[in-house]
């Protein structure tokens, strides 16, 4: 745990390098010292409808879904981290966002295969 799930909208594609992104999101989560690196899983995903209010601004939000037991200080610290991660990568991007959100703890299911 954590997954990092980046949503943007497809305009910024040719304008940012979207690999550099989830690096850089990655390494933020990282340097949060709250997870080992081998429990981060960082994947984005574009979006060619959406709308913003009356525009079709760009976007990049940021869900940071983890199990939950986390306080509130730490959680805050975490988004600050990664949003520092990963603005400046984005200085024509309209909005830039970072979430964090919960996961019920008790109900998490989920299987590994071993690699390879």
């Amino acid at each position: 745990m954590p997954h990092l799930i980046i949503e943007y909208s497809d305009e910024i594609a040719g304008q940012v390098d979207l690999d550099a992104v989830v690096d850089a999101a990655h390494a933020g989560a990282l340097a949060s010292g709250l997870f080992p690196e081998y429990d981060i899983k960082t994947r984005a995903i574009g979006y060619t409808s959406h709308r913003t209010g009356q525009t079709r601004d760009s976007f990049v939000h940021l869900t940071l879904r983890l199990l939950s037991g986390r306080d509130d200080t730490q959680k805050a610290a975490l988004s600050e981290t990664v949003l520092a991660a990963i603005e400046p990568l984005l200085p024509e991007v309209v909005s830039v966002g970072v979430e964090i959100v919960d996961m019920h703890r008790e109900s998490y299911r989920k299987r590994v295969l071993e690699a390879g």
